[in-house]
């Protein structure tokens, strides 16, 4: 299978990537000359005389259009994230109420799930677990991932880099079914007797490896009857498994046709330097995800094989549970080995998480503020230390299970390291507001929400990098604050400022502004309500897993009343998201009617019709400088498209072109 270029055939020569100074506004190529990919006397695209529309089937549900793959990412991500959100609050009302009923949904949640979970709708320990287990797993892998590389990264980049489509179009939509199907073994293991996985988000064996064990009973908490049995397969644990090895197939596939992509089917003119840096962030999360996934996937199978078949991969040997030692393991594996595999993913997995949402944040900062980002070339390669970097901090996870000094002290140095890129890239964006006519529309408030936020996380995971100050922290909430700091507040902040930038383009129409501001104010105050007092708790030594949220702790009595607090600011969170629900499907029929670039901005997206059509671009493109030309001394408008022939020097810009692709062996040959 052979990549596309920009005028839909097979690729034959890598793209320019001939270094220009990013901000000049000279010889920065033309509007001819065969350079790079494209092809100047094409009808750019995939040639519409020949185009012949698909049925309804094709055109939505197995599509192999990168927009509708992208949307379909977006719409499937923010129903998990709705499923993730509910989830989290029913686990609120139980650590706020322990053993009270839940009113009104109690019922509905025992309807649901079943009675033996919510007798007379009060929560059973199980079904807690249950719930800590699918929050962390949808929200993290069905959920933030899906809506941040692959619905934003399928829509936005190939537009950026004014590209027809994804390199390899069948490869896309198999991703995301891949995702969609693990995401419906994910959540339909709720409804197997047993309920879903019980072991956290993190499966750690040997508890991942017996729970849900076949056979074990299932009996009604209030007639103490036997109401089932777990099934063979059929149960939370091993679906969960399955469901993680469909996710991440979906992310690999995902991943090998983003960096291909963005290597092989830039413009003519996009070189290396002058891709946005949504696109640089994009391209560091695809290797992360080619590179930290697949010891994940070998360790799911594994597991899978020690519940299946019997097997020891991560099974000790003399394992005591209910007092009996357990039978049918040879034994000797090692529950240490699956911890190394999956955090080898799982931190990698946090600037999986995190890049996506920072080249959001850019893109709007820079639009907003009508300057250039600050120490573009230097954000470039404090994104690409931090995804090298973050193959080395994994073990930080792992302080408590018996390391050395030697090799804590290895991970204790890299993770300070890391922290070097992160700060960078926030200085970046903080400098690149000073001085800037500032527009504070609905897009940037959530970026600009998103700096101290996502610095709140980072400041806090500093004493979590040393294994003296983390023998006190772990598991407690000061663990779960730091992380929710970093992707709640953070992350999802970044996202929702791109749904509401990008949204006129995707429709044609304009997102509410009051609506708007009614979503980001609340939002705002009450995230911090949330997650604030979670570091007061976890520094007071309050357990991230307690079903009764430290009610039965006497030393934890002080700190009781800020469950209050934070359950009290989650229900209050989720009426606060109305306005979005509404915003976002009200404004695709009444929303106020815009053009093809109505933020004024200068990267190749807004070059489109509005919505983009099948192959993006009406006719050839190439670029001509950098992406974030604004209030450019002379220039007619305070932005400066990279789309926009030069006005001076037109031959100068043309002969340069021209040189470049004879340096790289892409001229055209003379007769």
């Amino acid at each position: 299978m052979q990549p596309l270029d920009t005028t839909g055939h097979s690729a034959t020569s890598k793209h320019s990537d001939t270094q220009h100074d990013h901000g000049d506004h000279g010889n920065h190529g033309g509007d001819g000359g065969d350079h790079g990919h494209g092809d100047g006397d094409h009808d750019h695209g995939h040639g519409h005389d020949e185009h012949h529309e698909p049925g309804w089937i094709q055109k939505y549900v197995f599509s192999t259009d990168h927009k509708m793959i992208g949307i379909q990412y977006g719409f499937t991500a923010l129903v998990f994230l709705f499923i993730g959100f509910v989830l989290m609050l029913m686990m609120r009302w139980q650590i706020a109420n322990p053993g009270v009923s839940m009113p009104y949904f109690g019922e509905i949640a025992a309807a649901i799930f079943g009675r033996n979970f919510m007798p007379d709708g009060v929560m059973q320990p199980d079904f807690y677990n249950s719930l800590g287990a699918m929050h962390g797993t949808i929200m993290v892998f069905l959920a933030i991932v899906p809506l941040a590389f692959g619905a934003f990264g399928n829509y936005v980049v190939p537009l950026k880099i004014g590209a027809p489509d994804m390199s390899f179009p069948k490869l896309n939509m198999a991703s995301y079914w891949s995702y969609f199907v693990g995401g419906l073994i994910m959540f339909g293991s709720f409804f197997f007797p047993g309920g879903a996985a019980k072991s956290g988000w993190t499966a750690y064996p040997p508890l991942a490896g017996i729970s849900d064990a076949p056979g074990t009973q299932i009996v009604d908490p209030t007639t103490g009857l036997k109401i089932a049995e777990v099934l063979p397969f059929f149960n939370g644990q091993t679906l969960w498994l399955v469901g993680m090895v469909f996710l991440i197939s979906s992310s690999l596939l995902g991943s090998v046709n983003f960096i291909t992509t963005i290597v092989q089917l830039r413009a003519k003119g996009m070189t290396w330097m002058r891709l946005p840096f949504f696109c640089w962030a994009q391209l560091v999360t695809a290797f992360l995800l080619l590179l930290a996934f697949p010891p994940l996937e070998a360790a799911a199978v594994m597991q899978l094989m020690d519940r299946l078949a019997e097997t020891s991969f991560f099974m000790p040997a003399g394992l005591v549970v209910g007092g009996n030692v357990l039978e049918g393991y040879s034994g000797g594996g090692s529950p240490l080995l699956y911890q190394h595999l999956f955090w080898f993913l799982g931190h990698p997995e946090v600037y999986v998480l995190i890049l996506p949402a920072i080249g959001i944040v850019s893109e709007i900062i820079a639009n907003n503020s009508r300057k250039p980002l600050w120490g573009y070339r230097t954000m470039v390669g404090a994104a690409v230390v931090l995804g090298f970097l973050s193959f080395f901090v994994w073990a930080h996870h792992m302080y408590l299970t018996g390391m050395g000094t030697t090799v804590s002290m290895f991970f204790q140095t890299t993770t300070m390291l890391i922290s070097i890129p992160s700060v960078i890239l926030l200085t970046a964006l903080i400098i690149s507001l000073w001085g800037g006519s500032i527009r504070f529309t609905v897009p940037m408030l959530f970026a600009t929400a998103f700096i101290p936020m996502f610095g709140i996380g980072g400041l806090t995971g500093l004493p979590l990098a040393f294994n003296l100050t983390d023998l006190h922290l772990h598991d407690t909430y000061y663990v779960i604050g730091h992380f929710h700091y970093v992707v709640a507040p953070g992350t999802m902040f970044g996202l929702f400022a791109g749904i509401y930038y990008w949204y006129p383009k995707i429709t044609g129409r304009q997102m509410n502004t009051f609506l708007g501001h009614a979503h980001f104010w609340p939002s705002l105050i009450l995230m911090n309500g949330i997650f604030m007092p979670m570091f007061i708790q976890g520094m007071a030594g309050m357990h991230r897993r307690w079903y009764d949220g430290g009610s039965s702790w006497e030393l934890a009595q002080n700190y009781l009343w800020m469950n209050d607090l934070m359950s009290n600011s989650a229900f209050l969170l989720a009426l606060a998201q109305i306005p979005f629900i509404i915003n976002l499907f009200m404004s695709a029929k009444f929303g106020k009617k815009v053009g093809d670039n109505p933020w004024n901005s200068t990267t190749l997206e807004w070059a489109t019709p509005t919505p983009p059509p099948h192959g993006n671009f009406v006719g050839p493109i190439a670029v001509y400088r950098g992406p974030y030309e604004y209030s450019v001394p002379g220039h007619d408008t305070d932005f400066y498209p990279q789309w926009e022939k030069p006005k001076d020097e037109p031959a100068a810009t043309e002969k340069a072109m021209e040189q470049s692709a004879v340096e790289h062996g892409t001229a055209p040959a003379k007769h």
